[in-house]
């Protein structure tokens, strides 16, 4: 089974209008990552402009329809087209997200959250598995973001996250803007929420924007949109987890309001000057 190997280095979400400016300009990322479901395709701009830049970077493909924890069985037909992506393009890694997105039939445009317990506990292990040998690859589970708590959950988030990497020897896809998101919406310690996660199983973080609503209620509800450059408090954070883990491969997202090809590169580059500055795991000190 293929293990994640990412270099310990910055990236950017790859969008059709920068890869020409990418191929030309040459950027000093480590890699690139796309949504693996935009690529399903036997032919057409998509896959050949992925090629081009597969020759000269790293690749990640990171998932968003498989439905891990979903209580219906994995769709073998989406799995197959992801074997046949993988095969084809050869990443360095592979991630998908602790979420559900169909019911009986139907697909849902979005990531739904699921309740913290020992049946989904179960379930979402059963998936990871059941991915990871179909695929043939070490998967990343990314933490979701999140605007409220479940009141049947019986275990932290944290506490799930840890126990599914323990079974599985999946990987962590650690998103820092997720966990302050999450952490802020449902009044919780984003500095504990991190510390209580399994960091060494961090085989890749994300950076990204999120923007700010207002619940019912009138309180502060931030959205995760990826629409904007990462708020300060989400770098704060990230500096924290990188004097936890060391230098991890950092993507920085841009999905919505996507800007120019020189905006983009310049906040991923600026998470490559934070890594720049980090000290090995062991000596856990980044200045």
């Amino acid at each position: 089974m293929r293990a994640a190997g990412l270099p310990a280095a910055a990236g950017a979400g790859l969008k059709p209008q920068h890869v020409e400016h990418v191929l030309r300009d040459a950027p000093r990322l480590g890699f690139f990552e796309v949504h693996a479901e935009n690529y399903m395709v036997a032919g057409g701009p998509f896959p050949h402009h992925l090629e081009r830049i597969r020759a000269r970077y790293p690749l990640s493909l990171h998932g968003v329809a498989l439905g891990l924890g979903g209580e219906e069985p994995l769709d073998r037909a989406h799995l197959a087209r992801l074997a046949a992506l993988i095969e084809r393009f050869q990443p360095a890694a592979f991630s998908e997200h602790l979420a559900w997105s169909s019911h009986g039939g139907t697909f849902f445009n979005d990531l739904l959250p699921l309740p913290y317990d020992g049946a989904t506990l179960a379930r979402v292990c059963g998936h990871v598995q059941q991915a990871q040998e179909r695929l043939r690859c070490r998967l990343l589970l990314e933490n979701p973001s999140s605007y409220f708590e479940f009141d049947g959950s019986s275990l932290a988030e944290a506490q799930f996250l840890s126990e599914v990497v323990a079974r599985t020897g999946c990987g962590l896809l650690l998103d820092v803007n997720n966990a302050h998101v999450a952490c802020s919406n449902r009044g919780g310690d984003a500095l504990a929420y991190l510390d209580a996660l399994p960091l060494q199983a961090v085989g890749e973080i994300h950076l990204a924007g999120f923007a700010r609503d207002s619940d019912a209620a009138g309180a502060t509800l931030l959205i995760d949109d990826h629409g904007s450059a990462v708020d300060a408090a989400v770098w704060a954070l990230y500096r924290r987890v990188l004097s936890r883990t060391g230098p991890v491969a950092t993507l920085l997202e841009w999905d919505n309001q996507v800007p120019e090809w020189h905006e983009l590169r310049d906040e991923a580059l600026k998470a490559q000057q934070l890594l720049a500055q980090c000290q090995p795991a062991e000596e856990e000190l980044c200045t």
